[in-house]
């Protein structure tokens, strides 16, 4: 109960801060909407007793009550769309930015790799509807009680036997409810398979895929695999929809036959002179309305238990962000030095990627010395990547520490830390934006309007012919996606990834993991080339460490320190001719690609 009554005050919550007088508004008009509707009858019974006694003034009476609360209903329908067309919008920008805010503010990756927390983020934009405008179901379930209290208090004036009416529609709104609750379920169950369809589809459509899917022949392949897993997933929904409506069926059976019994009895006591005809006429219509206004009830609950499910994941969401920030905040700040004397020291570090249990890093010591140029080589799955991923703290260790200058990491703010290292990834991302800001985002206080920034960026990363090779230069828009954008070659974009790193001018550290994967050996060796004079320049200036990974082993040979890592340990490290003299795992490696380029 706790638990859903922090969901529901999240609802709140998120309305009020997009637009709390909307949301006012939003319940006003609801109630009025929904409670004009069983008062009207109030009117048809003074219409019918008046015709009945030859009572102009009752008639007149009814006649007034029926005109002003449809009136009132007709107004109250038309603001009330309005103001929640209105209110939708805001909250919709609201979320959106609220969600890039959290997703994109996690300092760790866990929840972009880890299966069960995509399929959780999965749902969240699977749900966006029902999260648009989370406060619209309270203000409909509100109005719907209002509205039913409404009703009974018109059938008790009639009869407290018929005021028992309502209690048999209430099946109808539990049918509905846990129907609800059964296809959220399947909808939680199904999340998996759903990204599944969606990736299917996008090797489809996507251009990433395109040649392969043609050369290969595989879109049949393609279509067969997703046919037969929708094929497998509506059949669980359609039975479901089976099972929702013998449910439903029969709880409606049971309200016709408490309604009939109703009208009966009314009828009766009417003959008897018990009631009116206005009664009788009173009852029928609140009947008749009762039987819509418990499907729209069993609606609004259903309506209610899909936005609560779906506020629910966002709370999970913004429990997470705020657990994963508050892990990482450090009670006592420590400050960086401006420049690096001893450099940085892992000690006794271990990994294993939550929720798995296989160790990736396991007892690795070593030392990367200030002003030094690290290189580290190793086979496919060694553990490269991920002591990369330690050192830019996208995870913390499962044991042991890094140390910069004897601080320890853990008491340095992620943020902080972040702002003194600058990175390029194998795995780059391809901003399509202006080609300036694509570059300049590697540093978002600086000017983008200066152009002499990006052309600098870019010449650091060895790559300055790529601005001539574009027809607007910087000022082009890249990417077929946009009216007017140029689309790249994976060489050119990786290129402007490289000046995206090299925009922080002053970094402590430099990390380059596969940087020019995209790119030939000769290149590769002249930007290394280039990389290594920069490093140089960086090591005299601050002590900063450039960590470089590659493949290609004569790129990695200029390292002041080369680091071999195999099974998630470091098992040799020195200079290249200290690790050739050794005659180890690096000089084993190095030979057998040297060989491939006889």
């Amino acid at each position: 109960m706790r638990e859903a009554l922090r969901t529901v005050a999240l609802m709140v919550q998120i309305s009020w801060r997009a637009d709390a007088v909307r949301s006012v508004f939003t319940v006003m008009t609801a109630v009025g909407q929904m409670a004009s509707l069983p008062l009207r009858a109030i009117g048809l019974k003074y219409l019918t007793d008046g015709f009945v006694r030859g009572d102009s003034q009752l008639a007149l009476r009814g006649i007034a009550i029926i005109v002003g609360l449809t009136a009132v209903h007709r107004v109250m329908l038309h603001a009330s769309l309005n103001v929640r067309m209105r209110l939708r919008e805001n909250t919709q920008l609201y979320l959106d930015t609220h969600v890039m805010d959290l997703t994109a503010g996690i300092p760790g990756l866990e929840h972009h790799e880890r299966p069960e927390y995509l399929d959780e983020v999965e749902l969240i934009r699977s749900e966006r509807g029902y999260l648009a405008n989370p406060f619209n179901p309270i203000s409909w379930t509100i109005a719907s009680i209002v509205q039913g209290v409404s009703t009974v208090a018109l059938l008790v004036g009639v009869h407290p036997v018929i005021a028992l009416l309502p209690l048999f529609g209430i099946a109808t709104a539990w049918a509905s409810g846990r129907g609800e609750s059964r296809l959220v379920a399947l909808i939680d169950s199904q999340a998996e398979d759903n990204r599944v369809l969606r990736h299917l589809y996008e090797l489809s459509t996507l251009p990433s895929s395109a040649k392969e899917v043609r050369i290969f022949g595989i879109a049949g392949e393609l279509l067969r695999r997703r046919r037969s897993l929708f094929d497998r997933l509506e059949t669980q929904r359609l039975g479901l929809a089976r099972e929702r409506i013998a449910i439903s069926t029969g709880a409606w059976l049971l309200f016709a036959a408490a309604y009939v019994a109703a009208l009966a009895f009314t009828a009766r006591a009417a003959a008897r002179g018990d009631a009116t005809i206005g009664d009788a006429v009173l009852v029928l219509t609140i009947g008749s309305q009762l039987d819509q206004q418990l499907a729209e009830l069993g609606e609004n609950v259903a309506w209610f238990v899909r936005t609560h499910r779906a506020v629910r994941r966002l709370r999970w969401l913004t429990d997470y962000a705020e657990r994963s920030t508050t892990a990482l905040t450090p009670a006592a700040p420590a400050e960086l030095p401006a420049r690096l004397t001893d450099g940085i020291r892992v000690e006794g570090v271990s990994f294993a990627y939550p929720g798995t249990g296989s160790t990736v890093l396991e007892r690795v010591d070593l030392h990367l010395p200030a002003g030094s140029t690290v290189a580290i080589v190793g086979e496919n799955g060694a553990g490269k990547t991920t002591l990369v991923k330690l050192l830019c703290r996208f995870y913390e260790p499962s044991e042991g520490r890094i140390v910069v200058d004897g601080i320890d990491l853990r008491d340095v703010p992620v943020s902080t830390w972040r702002r003194h290292i600058a990175a390029g990834f194998q795995d780059f991302a391809m901003f399509q934006l202006l080609a300036r800001e694509t570059v300049g985002l590697g540093d978002v206080d600086s000017d983008l309007s200066r152009d002499e920034a990006m052309i600098g960026a870019l010449t650091r990363a060895a790559a300055p012919e790529v601005v001539d090779q574009l027809p607007d230069r910087l000022a082009t828009q890249l990417g077929r996606e946009f009216d007017g954008g140029v689309e790249l070659s994976l060489g050119q974009w990786q290129k402007l990834a490289l000046g995206r790193a090299m925009m922080r001018e002053k970094p402590l550290l430099l990390v380059l993991d596969e940087p020019t994967a995209s790119l030939d050996a000769p290149t590769e060796h002249r930007l290394f080339d280039r990389f290594h004079t920069a490093a140089r320049d960086a090591a005299r200036e601050r002590g900063a460490i450039t960590i470089l990974i590659s493949h290609r082993f004569s790129t990695v040979r200029m390292a002041d320190v080369i680091l071999v890592v195999d099974g998630g340990r470091v098992r040799e490290a020195g200079s290249h001719r200290e690790l050739m003299s050794a005659d180890g795992l690096y000089a084993e490696l190095y030979r057998l690609q040297a060989r491939s380029y006889d």
